[in-house]
């Protein structure tokens, strides 16, 4: 029986890379001359602080184009909301996602059987995983679910036959 299994899981030494590229970025823009903004990561949370809400969404913007350029997908981030920090500041934290919750799997699961009812899918814990007799129905699947609109981004591994 093949199988493989759908997550939602970035590669943190990526958004590593892009905090870096972010962070000289700042540094070297005119706009940010003087300026103590700064980013940086704690666990699967990044946190953004900046002298102003104009400076945040600026720095939220670079965060962002650096991790499409690095091949990250937006969807992985949770904005918090903004907050006042000391000094006249403004902090924002952005939760990066990992796993697939419970109702994201609820809706990949209908999906799932929509495409293929013979399928078996197993929720595990933080991911999917998905069974057939067929592995030409797990390339169909796999086809299909890369089409999906839904708020989180899935990967598709460890292809069994």
């Amino acid at each position: 029986m093949s199988s493989f299994d759908i997550v939602s899981k970035a590669d943190l030494q990526e958004v590593d890379n892009a905090i870096n590229q972010t962070s000289k970025e700042i540094l070297s823009r005119y706009d940010f001359k003087g300026s103590k903004s700064e980013i940086k990561r704690e666990e699967n949370i990044v946190k953004i602080l900046a002298d102003d809400d104009f400076k945040l969404e600026a720095v939220i913007d670079i965060f962002k184009g650096r991790l499409i350029k690095r091949g990250l997908s937006i969807k992985y981030l949770d904005f918090k909301k903004k907050e006042d920090a000391s000094k006249g500041m403004v902090r924002q934290e952005v939760e990066i996602k990992e796993g697939i919750d419970k109702e994201p799997s609820k809706l990949i699961i209908q999906e799932i059987k929509k495409i293929s009812p013979k399928t078996t899918i197993e929720n595990l814990k933080d991911h999917l995983r998905v069974s057939s007799k067929s592995k030409d129905e797990l390339q169909k699947i796999i086809s299909d679910l890369k089409n999906f609109e839904i708020n989180i981004e899935l990967s598709f591994v460890n292809f069994r036959e």
